[in-house]
């Protein structure tokens, strides 16, 4: 694994597990394994290596929705809180925590929901056979509405959501 491939995981694991915020410079290197200069040679600023961790992550995650149905789609949702656990969106909190004002940020949190809302579109007209913008977006806050509601909840709530898009999916068909 590269340096860059190594600090971009290690950050990604802190970003996530403790906020944009809580995690200092100090605790990256650490958990890199670097020192601070090699560190900020590779990585610039803070806000640059989150935008990378967004990036990579949206990489991941867009990967795995790379379905056909809308049924598919929450059962790649509930392997993805599986495997990467419950902590809801990590685009939404780095947003939320930088209050939208650290551009390289809010750029990969922009591209990521503009992405995603597509992905969703696609998703329901493939399923459907034809597309449905209003459909596409029960969908998406449902799906986004399961993210978040398993901090709490646990994985039964990407279940819960799964179970109401098939009825919704359900009742549009012809």
């Amino acid at each position: 694994m590269d340096m860059i491939t190594r600090l971009t995981a290690a950050a990604e694991r802190l970003f996530d597990r403790h906020g944009y915020m809580a995690t200092g410079m100090d605790r990256l290197t650490e958990a890199a394994g670097m020192s601070s200069r090699t560190l900020y040679k590779h990585a610039g600023s803070k806000s640059q290596l989150m935008a990378r961790v967004l990036k990579e992550r949206d990489r991941r995650f867009m990967a795995r929705l790379e379905v056909r149905t809308v049924d598919a789609f929450f059962a790649a949702l509930e392997d993805w809180v599986r495997v990467e656990g419950t902590r809801g969106c990590l685009f939404l909190r780095s947003q939320a925590e930088t209050g939208g004002d650290t551009p390289e940020i809010a750029a990969a949190v922009a591209a990521h929901k503009a992405g995603f809302h597509h992905r969703v579109g696609e998703v329901v007209a493939a399923d459907l056979g034809h597309e449905n913008p209003a459909l596409a977006e029960q969908v998406l806050v449902l799906f986004e509405g399961a993210t978040q509601a398993a901090v709490y909840r646990g994985a039964d709530a990407v279940s819960a959501a799964r179970a109401a898009a098939s009825v919704l999916m359900f009742r549009a068909r012809p």
